[in-house]
């Protein structure tokens, strides 16, 4: 496969684009234990999956309310900065002609504030797929899927980038080439669910795609 072949990158945000699954992790553990998730990993079982999927396997109903006033007071502060030679490889695939969309389980709340402290960066994507756009969440391959029918692309000439296991997962069994950014999990253990690894984007060459 070359990059005659594949037309369409299909990028996770969180611990891909955006510098912030540290942070996350840190939310979901105070609240986990603050609400009283039902797992001691929760805050690493829930990454990659919607506020939705989260909210009704791990939380009472009654709670749901409080807590995703929570996360949005908290994204609403939260800085997001843009992972170092991001940028640099977007413009390189966009100079090549190809087309590309962000995949994340954010909601559209998390997406404004994003876009509002990083407002050129949505310019880079021609698709954007969000929390509120699929029924099923990562590892299920719904939203890559989604995002390459949008995109007019078969998903096997898609290449998706990922950090989470369950990202990875749904990137594989969309059909995908699955790059692995060893950003958020063991470098060995992202190689298992992925094609090509790597630690930062300065490190990938488009032509290896």
């Amino acid at each position: 496969m070359n990059d005659m072949t594949i037309r369409g990158a299909l990028f996770d945000l969180d611990g891909v684009l955006i510098d912030t699954e540290p942070l996350y992790t840190e939310f979901w553990r105070k609240t986990g234990i603050e609400y009283g998730a039902d797992s001691p990993t929760f805050a690493f079982d829930i990454k990659g999956t919607t506020l939705t999927d989260i909210l009704n396997r791990h939380f009472d109903s009654e709670v749901h309310a409080e807590i995703i006033d929570k996360v949005h007071r908290f994204e609403n502060e939260l800085v997001y900065p843009v992972f170092y030679g991001v940028k640099q490889f977007l413009e390189n695939l966009k100079s090549r002609g190809w087309k590309m969309a962000i995949v994340t389980s954010s909601d559209d709340t998390k997406m404004k504030y994003l876009f509002g402290q990083q407002p050129d960066f949505s310019d880079y994507f021609d698709v954007i797929v969000t929390g509120s756009m699929v029924t099923n969440s990562k590892p299920d391959p719904e939203g890559y899927l989604t995002a390459a029918r949008l995109l007019g692309c078969r998903p096997g000439d898609c290449v998706v980038f990922e950090d989470s296991y369950q990202g990875l997962e749904a990137g594989r069994r969309s059909g995908a080439k699955v790059v692995g950014l060893a950003t958020t999990n063991p470098h060995e253990k992202v190689a298992c669910l992925a094609d090509i690894v790597i630690d930062s984007f300065d490190e990938l060459n488009i032509d290896d795609l």
